[in-house]
């Protein structure tokens, strides 16, 4: 049977599908070899997904083998500002990192060989919000999102991460270190482009590959077409 990957998170998460994402690109890497399971809930934060967990979780898993690892995603939304436009989506810090725990907790009792690892939120550039929210560029207006608010995020969820002992990618501060990447990284301020979305595709192989999870240690399903014996085919398949 197959490993499964399961990629649970938020819009970032949902949309890692589409061209040039990075769940696409991870689907692409392990064909044949993993299966990459989506779970992606648009606009939630960690509050929501804590809610709809088990009902989120539903076949996510094979009935006879726990996921060989999991993506935890969440943060982009819990730290929208409190008295902004997105103001519901909000969570405040200490009940994020309460959050994260519970949703660890959650994993670990379910799937107990299950590998959890922890993405941070990504950065913010706050020119591009106010254009995507109130369709103007409009310096008086403040974003629903800051690049520091989201830092604070970032560095709560590491904190959760190695409190429990979970690998973390810490997403905020890799994209950053890109000179553009403001505009080369994130599309509207907040979800990425191809780039960004490469950037975190090779932060998630290289952190699934030192807990084993790698296109090099995983056979490939079912006999490679070179191995297959021209003169007698079905030999190839056994029994």
């Amino acid at each position: 049977m197959r490993p499964r990957l399961v990629l649970f998170g938020d819009s970032i998460t949902e949309q890692s599908f589409e061209p040039g994402g990075w769940g696409a690109a991870l689907t692409d890497r392990f064909a044949r070899q993993a299966d990459v399971v989506l779970r992606g809930l648009s606009g939630y934060n960690t509050r929501w997904a804590l809610k709809v967990l088990p009902r989120a979780m539903e076949g996510a898993a094979a009935a006879t083998a726990d996921p060989a690892a999991i993506t935890v995603f969440f943060g982009a939304n819990d730290a929208s500002l409190p008295d902004q436009l997105q103001a519901h989506q909000n969570v405040p810090l200490d009940e994020y990192q309460t959050n994260l725990r519970a949703i660890c907790a959650y994993f670990k009792e379910r799937w107990p060989s299950t590998a959890i690892i922890l993405i941070t939120p990504p950065p913010i550039y706050e020119p591009a919000r106010i254009r995507d929210i109130y369709g103007v560029d409009d310096p008086s207006r403040q974003a629903e999102r800051t690049n520091e608010a989201a830092g604070s995020y970032a560095q709560a969820c590491i904190a959760v991460a190695k409190e429990l002992g979970h690998p973390v990618i810490d997403i905020w501060t890799k994209m950053q270190e890109l000179p553009d990447w403001q505009t080369s990284a994130l599309s509207d301020g907040l979800h990425f482009t191809p780039t960004g979305n490469k950037i975190l595709f090779d932060e998630v192989v290289k952190t699934l590959a030192s807990i084993g999870f790698s296109k090099e240690s995983l056979p490939s399903d079912l006999p490679l077409y070179p191995d297959i014996d021209p003169k007698d085919p079905m030999k190839a398949f056994g029994p």
